[in-house]
């Protein structure tokens, strides 16, 4: 490997989390609202929007995302490997992005149809803009505290894109749609896809690869696949991957049911009262108290996540990821548990309860993608053969098989529980559903999440020396 210096400016580390940026635009409108809007917008039935999700889902994280690993890796151009990737599906994953949010006047059948048309393109092009863009972190520098200080750049970037989608994009919705949530979802994604893709080509014309692989290193498909089976780290890092993006859409996809359907509206209008108007001074405006209390509930949870990501630098350099990975993922879920236990009245427990989450868990964000370009520095250590895409692949393949399995969760577990999609009240049942949906059902694999990291071998001393060794090579 060759590589010239490893050190990055801060506009290279903005330009390249701005890529982040316009991706999240996309992966948060999924987790906060793809279920939502399959069941209570598009018109889906329960069963049938679950089946999508999963089953569309599933194909998407099997299949595109090793393919696209195993291209990107083979990829030379004299932008790089990963790079030229980011620039050619920059423009058509806006447009996929927004074709998937958009109501047509289809027959039943013919919204399937479009429904998982729509959602396949998206998730193609998702994994071959997404996948060489998280593989140009382990390209970009070698130096593991400029790469956990470009996990900060680029997490912070993360936190902005689900402040606006989290927290204003749906009160827009409401407001440019005047009530017509179809055509509210069409006009805020077509801002949201221009916007993401301008981001996107910022990203290309701002960054550099630097680790480059030697000519004569070549390495069989058979041989890159040999090497992620006898790489213990790399197995744990994708079940890990699995379970915390399986608890971040269960949770993410049901706040907006629960804030609707279970939280008393009149205990969350006298709880936001003071809010409302001080907003209200400066010109903003929420049609209901649920989606008042769905934005302010999710922006202090955002806010503390970024207080917990500021922080999450200084304690993985001293202590290591994954001391630090596993302590805050397990404290993190706790606050996640007791949203079993609070009634619909308990406005103030829940919103402190939101905000204790989001800055314990804000420590883990960064380290996640660090943690996976240390295991691809792990596999060329050990092999003496880089792979960086193909890693990357297989861990954005456990991002998609947990958004899966959580999204298409929603909807089954809203069904079972007796939700009925658009009714102006629930049964007693259908809340008991909603209120598990956000408590011990997501709580339950971040805590099966810490766990298996005591398995994991890539601790503060083993990180040290595989820099030093592969520096050395380089």
């Amino acid at each position: 490997m060759s590589a010239t210096s490893q050190k990055l400016s801060v506009g290279e580390k903005i330009g390249y989390s701005l890529g982040d940026l316009a991706a999240n635009l996309i992966f948060q409108t999924l987790i906060t609202y793809l279920a939502f809007f399959y069941t209570d917008v598009f018109g889906l039935e329960q069963n049938t929007a679950s089946a999508v999700i999963f089953w569309v889902g599933m194909i998407a994280a099997l299949a595109f995302n090793p393919i696209i690993g195993v291209m990107a890796d083979r990829t030379n151009s004299r932008w790089g490997k990963f790079r030229p990737w980011i620039l050619w599906t920059a423009i058509p994953l806006g447009i996929a992005s927004l074709l998937t949010f958009t109501t047509p006047n289809f027959s039943e059948s013919g919204k399937i149809i479009y429904a998982v048309t729509t959602y396949s393109i998206l998730l193609l092009l998702y994994a071959a803009n997404n996948l060489p863009y998280s593989s140009l972190s382990g390209v970009i520098t070698g130096d593991m505290a400029e790469r956990n200080s470009l996990s900060s750049y680029r997490f912070v970037a993360v936190m902005v894109a689900q402040f606006i989608v989290q927290v204003f994009m749906y009160p827009f919705i409401e407001y440019v749609g005047g009530g017509d949530s179809i055509e509210g979802f069409s006009k805020v994604n077509t801002f949201l896809a221009l916007s993401g893709t301008v981001l996107m080509l910022i990203t290309f014309l701002t960054t550099k690869e630097r680790i480059i692989p030697k000519p004569e290193q070549k390495s069989t498909l058979k041989e890159d696949l040999g090497d992620l089976i006898e790489n213990r780290p790399w197995v744990i890092m994708l079940v890990l991957t699995i379970l915390v993006f399986v608890t971040l859409a269960m949770k993410g996809g049901s706040y907006l049911f629960y804030f609707q359907s279970y939280v008393d509206q009149h205990s969350l209008a006298g709880f936001l009262e003071p809010i409302g108007n001080a907003l209200s001074s400066i010109g903003l405006q929420f049609d209901s108290p649920a989606s008042m209390g769905f934005a302010i509930f999710n922006a202090g949870g955002i806010i503390f996540m970024i207080i917990g990501i500021s922080l999450s630098k200084k304690l993985a350099d001293k202590f290591g990821k994954r001391d630090i990975f596993r302590l805050f993922l397990f404290i993190s879920a706790i606050p996640i548990l007791l949203f079993y236990f609070y009634k619909p009245d308990s406005i103030l427990i829940i919103f402190l309860s939101q905000i204790l989450h989001g800055f314990f868990y804000g420590i883990t964000i960064p380290l996640l993608w660090a943690m996976i370009a240390d295991v691809a520095d792990y596999s060329e250590w050990k092999n003496n053969r880089r792979a960086t895409a193909i890693i990357f692949s297989a861990m954005l393949m456990g991002l998609k098989i947990g958004l899966t399995i959580g999204g298409a969760l929603i909807p089954k577990i809203n069904k079972i529980y007796g939700y009925i999609p658009k009714a102006e009240s629930q049964s007693e049942s259908a809340l008991v559903g909603i209120k598990m949906l956000v408590s011990i059902y997501p709580s339950i694999p971040f805590i099966i999440g810490s766990a298996i990291l005591f398995f994991y071998e890539i601790n503060k001393k083993m990180e040290t020396k595989i820099e030093q060794d592969l520096l050395k090579r380089r």
